[in-house]
């Protein structure tokens, strides 16, 4: 059911180590990419995918995780991701990207999570390094990244309380999201 995949596509920030992404399962979340709705179908998205260490640590420097969690500076040595998609906006297309790259982040997310896989939306970039760093043609704007792993955390919905919608780690180290209740959200005008 979508509603269940949907509720276990948490953002996932640490991942096990050694677990391995291959380059025909990232092609085959591109594909779900490509399905996506497109603003005037002009589907100006490209994608850099990277499956390789090396390439890997070309992009983890120039990520940044979690702004909440004020005392973590991202995943350690051992929790790294596995595998990253870097979503670009082809400016020979369009100037104008909308949320194209949203709905095309979701079906990644969708499809990593059916297939047991986790990943985490990395808006907060480095984009200037990222793109010499990768040797990325300046018609292309990185737009997101996408890390993606197996899981190596338990993340837990919970109700948002008094407007506090800051994810936070317990004890346990588990992840608490809050989210805002349905009646905050529908306007009855």
């Amino acid at each position: 059911m979508i509603k269940d995949l949907i509720k276990k596509n948490r953002s996932i920030r640490r991942f096990k180590k050694g677990f391995k992404i291959s380059e025909k399962t990232l092609k085959e979340l591109i594909g779900l990419a490509r399905l996506s709705a497109s603003a005037a179908n002009l589907q100006p998205l490209k994608f850099v995918l990277s499956w390789d260490e090396n390439k890997n640590k070309k992009i983890f420097p120039h990520t940044k995780w979690a702004g909440y969690l004020q005392n973590w500076g991202g995943p350690s040595e051992d929790e790294k991701p596995s595998a990253y998609i870097i979503i670009l906006g082809d400016t020979a297309i369009t100037k104008s990207f909308g949320c194209d790259h949203g709905i095309a982040a979701q079906n990644i997310l969708l499809g990593a999570r059916e297939k047991g896989l986790g990943g985490c939306i990395v808006g907060a970039l480095k984009r200037k390094a990222l793109h010499q760093n990768l040797g990325i043609p300046s018609r292309y704007e990185i737009l997101l990244a996408i890390a993606l792993g197996k899981p190596n955390e338990k993340v837990i919905i919970e109700t948002a309380c008094n407007g506090e919608i800051k994810y936070w780690r317990d004890e346990q180290d588990v992840m608490h999201v809050p989210k805002r209740p349905l009646e905050e959200l529908i306007l009855d005008l």
